[in-house]
């Protein structure tokens, strides 16, 4: 990312190790109201007790940021005065499935209300909607919408009450993925667009991301695990069934030097540089993992967080990876750390 990125009110949490949580799960439509919800305190991978929490009911609801009908978003505002920080949530479902209110799965909306933080939770249009549109690779509606709703947000910053130099990123699986791109990837804005929207900043001042890939690279995936058969649907080929998985990433793999332009280009670990925010990534690995492992869930293991950390570490971009197996720092969920990243430490704290 080019120098200037904005690191926001993150600067007292640079050295901080944080514990992550999150839970993957199915998406239901919100009705309004506060509503109650099973949330899980850890990924599908040794997924422990659930527990019970409030689901609040969006301030707005479906508010277009598109022409298309998934270009919408929800937000939550806390009853806070003056601008409030905001938690950017993108859903998972590999591209290609859940919705929006998949946010409830994965983070404690009251809890980071309570504390003043906002929350904005788009939809965005799916790889099947680009495949039908001729679109290649199919993954660059979704990873553009993340970035549009994004700007959206900006726009709208002042009118909801939102502080826009403080906009946190996060999401699950392929959500992660894609807020990682938004935080490791050069500012999208365009300075000169005659869309305002087109105007605002594409950065983030930090990123909680569960599951997430870092990476769409075949070569580099298999590098790092030899059994990976994930994202091969990103750029083009089908991959219905379970059983397509694998012989559509090896066909993947082998059009690699071809596609690498564009896989060069929606790969986070890519656009990694020395002015990216800190991150905090968790992964449901119940056994440590290094280089060249085969770990149960390739596709969300920490491999992928340790590889980035890896890249970043030289130049000195703080990045936890915390697992069942190797728990790092003081939070006990995603919503603690976000917390701790977006809001002021209590007075005589050493947070």
């Amino acid at each position: 990312m080019a120098v200037g990125k904005w690191i926001g009110g993150v600067g007292a949490f640079l050295g901080m190790a944080v514990i992550g949580w999150a839970a993957a799960g199915r998406s239901e439509p919100l009705s309004s109201g506060s509503l109650t919800r099973e949330e899980n305190s850890a990924p599908r991978a040794g997924r422990p007790a659930r527990r019970r929490v409030e689901v609040s009911a969006p301030w707005r609801v479906a508010v277009p940021y598109g022409e298309h009908p998934r270009q919408v978003l929800d937000v939550y505002r806390p009853a806070a005065i003056g601008p409030c920080p905001v938690v950017y949530f993108v859903h998972g479902g590999g591209w290609n499935a859940r919705s929006r209110t998949n946010v409830h799965d994965f983070l404690d909306v009251p809890n980071l209300l309570s504390n003043g933080i906002a929350v904005v939770a788009p939809d965005y249009r799916l790889v099947n909607d680009a495949k039908a549109a001729g679109v290649a690779p199919p993954v660059r509606w979704p990873l553009e919408d993340a970035a549009r709703a994004l700007q959206f947000t900006r726009a709208h910053a002042a009118e909801w009450g939102l502080d826009k130099t403080r906009i946190a990123g996060s999401g699950g699986s392929a959500g992660g993925c894609s807020v990682l791109w938004l935080a490791l990837h050069d500012d999208m804005a365009r300075p000169d667009s005659s869309d305002a929207v087109a105007r605002e900043s594409t950065r983030l001042c930090f990123v909680a991301a569960v599951g997430a890939q870092t990476s769409l690279d075949p070569v580099q995936m298999r590098e790092w695990m030899p059994n990976i058969t994930y994202g091969a649907h990103a750029f083009g080929w089908s991959v219905a069934r379970a059983d397509e998985r694998a012989a559509a990433f090896e066909s993947f793999l082998a059009a690699r030097e071809r596609l690498w332009p564009v896989i060069r280009e929606y790969s986070p670990i890519e656009h990694a540089s020395a002015d990216d925010p800190p991150l905090w990534l968790y992964y449901g690995d119940r056994t440590p993992v290094t280089k060249g492992d085969a770990p149960r869930d390739p596709t969300h293991s920490a491999l992928f967080g340790l590889m980035l950390r890896e890249r970043l570490a030289p130049l000195g971009v703080p990045v936890v990876v915390t697992t069942p197996a190797r728990p790092e720092g003081p939070h006990a969920t995603v919503t603690e750390a976000l917390i701790a990243a977006l809001t002021p430490p209590p007075q005589g704290s050493t947070r």
